[in-house]
This record gives structure tokens, C-alpha cells and sequence, in this order.
């Protein structure tokens, strides 16, 4: 065993130029005991050390998805039992080699965090930022989202209907001749991800994207809805699009979750849908970087679609 795998109160990882130290590595952040999912099973322990371990070796499977995008981060320096915040503002005590990026927002401007190399990644660990929410656009064209992302959200612990909501989706987008991709949230959901060209600015990118949500509903009212106030929503998935708007974020993908037992944001492939033990929560830091090797999103064009083609077909099957 190398000393950098040792336990202890402190270490040192090297990632690339540079070298990160880890405080109170052994700190417990997700806590064992109830996983509250009703069956029984008890969530496994996990420390800011096994946090750490996890991001850096799934640092070359998640960096794609990170580079180059301001990021809001999900604190919890306590672990679960603690206190959390939502950091949008870079601290100045971050090292001057972490990338930062500052927009526009009404009345001023933030200065987010980017993270592009693994060492950031291992940083932000340490901090206990144990979930990454992304701009849906980059640095450079901040006001030009490449990905468009609806949010399947259920009214309870009912996956069937979210399975059955993402295959409804799936085929529209495929009828609109758009490529997507499908992602576990780690937390109740599925979201489904589709790669757009970045020449379209947000409030063009969310208006297609609810006029595809709302032509879904019309098709099936009594198991889908997109209205935003749960209290009229009642048993309905929510097909949520509201992510698509400027400074809004969403889970990045391989990303932990702060739930118990460190579940994990986990892109699959469609065919995975139909794995019985598929549910939202499937992978955690345990066996999530496993699934990123098999690189389920490896038929995904890596260059987004353009909106105009794919709107001509919306508008002639909408009535």
C-alpha cells in the first residue's frame, strides 16, 4: 500500500502539476445506517477520504462533462448531519490555479468556479463539495447553451413511471431527429440530455424545450404534467425544463449525490432502461466509475444539433 492510500488525519495527492492536501481525510461525511429507500438495506459508511478517492478516479470519465463550465457547488462540511450551503461565489482562498470565470448577473456579477483538471476535482473534494451543479453553457458562450436537459421527476418512489416517461421522450426526440442521452440523478429521477449546437440562447433553448414537454403531456395527461407547483401536479411525473435558462444548473453527470450512501449521477445507455435493477439511486461511489469504463454515452454525436430542423417537425406533429 502506498502512503497515499494510507488513512489517516491529513495527506497529500498529487494530480498532474499539482499537489492537493487532504485535512481530516478520515471525517465521516455520509454517515451508515438507514439508506431510507424502505428495503431494509443499510447505507454504507463513506468518509471525505473515500469521497476524494472516488472524484479522483473518476476524474477522466467526468472532466469531459466540467471543463469549461461554471459550476455551482453543493457543500457539506459536516457530511449529511451538518449544515448545507450552495457556493456560487469562488472563495479567495482558492488557489490561484483553479480557473475561475466571471458573469453577468442582474445588479453585478459571479465569479464561479471551473473545473478542468483533475487536481480542482480533488480540491473541491477536500472542501467537502460533494455535488457539482454545471452551466449548460461554456465559457466563451456564456449565453449559448450546448445541452438541453429535461428533469423526470416523480411525485413519489415510483420508477416504473419514470422509465415509462423517458421511453415517451426518447421516442419524440427521435421523431424530431435529435440524439439524447439518459442519466440517473442519484436522487429520484432520470435525466435526459440532448447535445444542441450552441447558436441558440437559453430562452430559445427552453422554449423548445417546453413546447416538447408540453406536446408530450397533451398525449398522456394523466401521468405527465409540466406544472411547476406541486400541489398541481398530484400523482404526475414532472417533465421538468426550467434548467434550461440562464444561470440555471443541473446535476453534472458522475457527480455524487448528497444522499445516504453517497449514490452517484450515472449516465447509462437507453438499453439499460430496462434492467430490473435500475432505479435511481443504482450506482454509488462504490461501482460508479465501473459503469463510466463501459462509456455507455459512446453513441452520442459529440457535436450538438441545431434547433430549426427539429422545430419544422415539432410544430407539423403538434396540433
Amino acid at each position: 500500500m502506498s502512503a497515499d492510500d494510507t488513512r489517516g488525519a491529513a495527506r497529500t495527492v498529487r494530480a498532474g502539476r499539482h499537489s492537493v492536501r487532504i485535512h481530516r481525510q478520515d471525517k465521516v461525511l455520509f454517515p451508515g445506517g438507514s439508506d431510507g429507500g424502505g428495503d431494509g438495506d443499510g447505507a454504507k459508511e463513506y468518509t471525505k477520504g473515500d469521497l476524494v478517492d472516488y472524484y479522483r478516479s473518476v476524474a477522466p470519465f467526468m472532466l469531459p462533462h466540467l471543463r469549461g463550465r461554471p459550476l455551482m457547488l453543493e457543500r457539506h462540511p459536516d457530511g449529511l448531519d451538518g449544515p448545507r450551503f450552495m457556493q456560487k461565489n469562488t472563495p479567495d482562498t482558492y488557489p490561484e490555479w483553479i480557473h475561475r470565470v466571471e458573469v453577468p448577473k442582474e445588479g453585478g456579477t459571479v465569479c464561479h468556479t471551473v473545473c478542468d483538471d483533475t487536481a480542482t476535482l480533488v480540491y473541491l473534494a477536500d472542501q467537502a463539495a460533494l455535488t457539482l451543479h454545471r452551466w449548460l453553457s461554456r465559457v466563451g458562450r456564456i449565453e449559448r447553451p450546448d445541452r438541453m436537459v429535461f428533469d423526470l421527476d416523480p411525485s413519489g418512489d415510483d420508477f416504473g413511471a419514470v422509465r415509462e416517461a423517458a421511453r415517451l421522450l426518447g421516442e419524440l426526440l427521435d421523431e424530431l431527429k435529435l440524439p439524447s442521452a439518459l442519466m440517473t440523478t442519484g436522487s429520484r429521477g432520470l435525466h435526459v440530455i440532448v447535445p444542441v449546437d450552441g447558436h441558440h440562447d437559453f430562452d430559445e433553448v427552453r422554449s423548445f424545450a417546453r413546447d416538447v414537454a408540453d406536446t408530450l403531456v397533451a398525449g398522456h395527461p394523466d401521468t405527465l404534467t409540466t406544472a411547476a407547483r406541486k400541489k398541481e401536479r398530484g400523482d404526475r411525473l414532472y417533465l421538468d425544463v426550467q434548467r434550461n435558462a440562464y444561470a440555471q444548473t443541473a446535476v453534472v453527470p458522475f457527480t455524487v449525490r448528497a444522499k445516504p450512501g453517497a449514490p452517484v449521477a450515472t449516465p447509462i445507455t437507453w438499453a439499460q432502461l430496462d434492467d430490473a435493477d435500475l432505479d435511481a439511486r443504482r450506482w454509488t461511489v462504490a461501482d460508479a466509475v465501473e459503469q463510466a469504463r463501459t462509456n455507455p454515452w459512446a453513441g452520442v454525436p459529440a457535436r450538438g444539433r441545431a434547433l430549426g430542423p427539429a422545430r419544422r417537425r415539432l410544430n407539423a406533429l403538434r396540433p
